[in-house]
């Protein structure tokens, strides 16, 4: 077996959304919080929580978000109730994804905290492609109804809910997408 540089092995990493069991053991959780916990973080605050969601408790979070969903008025098609629920049947780990504000700290503005946070669950998705497992960032699932975060115990005074990392095995093998040319996106300023 030939090395691959980590750098090369990240330009391999992409999302898959239909994962199934195994999904990370205790130990290989351990390496990606790891991992989360060295995410760029001005100020030190630490702003990222999670929530583990395993075995029965992820159907139980499937049938809350879809009926708070619906009680919250918002369109939610039958097929799709029934696809969220055939995906989350899979799923062996959902991590939810939320940002502490800590109003108590007028200096660092909360983007800062949301990007320090965004990059905490870059790293989650990193960490799970290098330890041979798919993954994916879900804002469905009832991200933006109150009742689904808070119930997770994310209040929405003290806490943006960013939504729900998907970690497992892909159920079917996929090549990585064509990635753009990075320079699409890249200009230089030269001070003139």
């Amino acid at each position: 077996m030939s090395f691959v540089a980590p750098i090369d092995y990240l330009h391999t990493r992409f999302s898959v959304k239909f994962v199934q069991q195994p999904g990370p053991s205790d130990e290989d959780l351990d390496k990606i919080f790891r991992a989360a916990m060295t995410a760029p973080d001005h100020g030190r605050l630490r702003p990222w929580r999670f929530a583990l969601i395993r075995g029965n408790a992820i159907a139980r979070l499937g049938e809350l978000a879809i009926s708070s969903i619906k009680a919250a008025g918002l369109p939610l098609a039958p097929e799709k109730e029934n696809t969220t629920r055939r995906w989350l049947d899979k799923v062996p780990l959902l991590i939810a994804v939320a940002c502490r504000l800590d109003h108590t700290n007028t200096k660092i503005p909360e983007h800062e905290r949301m990007l320090a946070t965004g990059a905490a669950v870059g790293n989650i998705l990193n960490a799970a492609h290098m330890l041979g497992y798919s993954a994916f960032w879900s804002t469905g699932l009832g991200t933006y109804v109150d009742t689904v975060a808070e119930a997770l115990g994310f209040d929405a005074l003290d806490y943006r809910f960013m939504g729900f990392v998907a970690i497992g095995t892909p159920i079917q093998s996929m090549a990585p997408p064509e990635r753009p040319d990075y320079r699409q996106f890249v200009t230089e300023w030269t001070g003139v």
